[in-house]
């Protein structure tokens, strides 16, 4: 008949006008992000065209982020004003030891946490969590002491030993064991189990995703570490490569595009890691933060 209302099925779910609502909000929405996204990539791609310009090329007006004639001459002299390759290694073993012992020491201290009953063991949780409110300087001048009488500076167990404990990695993974079903656990007591193999055998395995959250965490700060370096580890043999490329800058002049080839050397590898690993950042944090 006409004039009848159309059957519910035929009916339009939304209506042409709220569609292009929707498609102008997302258009929005993409603008807006790659803006964003331009605005964090600008820096490093500036760093990037500057490490390739010669001196004389660095002032000009206007500047220019394609190098017209590009150059590694900035990347050899750096290598030449610093020891480039000790203190990348030097800053490689420094950050893969942190990173390791700091997933250990976190995941036995949350497992602790999370698991065992126990007196005390809120107050415990919120004296690690206290630590959190403390300013890393407030603690640089009594640990360089300790170092000192230890006869340690200058040397990597100095930077590696400090930090191998992280308030942020117990709360990470005492949130993530308290989601472990008890099963688990009265699974592995019944195959004879204690309490060291199970945390071995099953819970640690089933914090995989917080251990490469915080272990990618871990890595990037250790990585671009600088100002407890540069108290405990001034010479050569034990320096970092933050602190190498602090001493780029000159008292009265600095070449800059030797700064940012420096700077080149230093990122590039924490944005492979991050690119690698990215999608665990996001997951752990986000399977780290809820508590049952």
């Amino acid at each position: 008949m006409a004039g009848s209302p159309l059957p519910v099925a035929d009916r339009p779910l939304v209506s042409p006008r709220t569609r292009a609502t929707v498609r102008v909000r997302r258009s929005v929405g993409w603008v807006i992000l790659g803006v964003l996204g331009l605005t964090m990539i600008f820096p490093f791609a500036w760093s990037l065209s500057t490490s390739f310009q010669g001196t004389d090329r660095l002032l000009q007006v206007p500047p220019q982020l394609i190098p017209e004639s590009p150059t590694l001459d900035a990347y050899r002299r750096v290598a030449e004003v610093i020891p480039l390759v000790r203190i990348v290694i030097n800053s490689i073993v420094v950050s893969v030891s942190v990173t390791v012992l700091q997933i250990v020491t976190s995941a036995l201290a949350g497992y602790g946490l999370a698991r065992f009953k126990f007196k005390g063991r809120q107050v415990l949780f919120l004296l690690y969590l206290g630590t959190l409110m403390v300013p890393s300087q407030v603690t640089i001048v009594p640990l360089f002491i300790g170092m000192s009488q230890l006869g340690w500076l200058n040397s990597l167990q100095a930077l590696i030993l400090p930090m191998i404990a992280s308030a942020f990695g117990v709360f990470l993974f005492r949130q993530y064991f308290l989601q472990m079903p008890d099963e688990m656990e009265e699974a592995a007591a019944i195959d004879g189990a204690g309490p060291w193999r199970t945390f071995w055998k099953v819970a640690f395995p089933y914090a995989r995703p917080v251990a490469a959250t915080h272990g990618i965490l871990a890595f990037m700060a250790s990585w671009n570490s600088f100002l407890w370096p540069l108290f405990i580890a001034r010479d050569e043999q034990s320096m970092t490569l933050p602190v190498g490329l602090a001493s780029l800058h000159g008292r009265y002049q600095t070449d800059w595009n030797l700064v940012m080839a420096g700077s080149v050397i230093a990122v590039v590898p924490v944005i492979l890691v991050f690119a690698a690993m990215q999608r665990h950042i996001a997951a752990g944090l986000l399977l780290g933060g809820v508590n049952r």
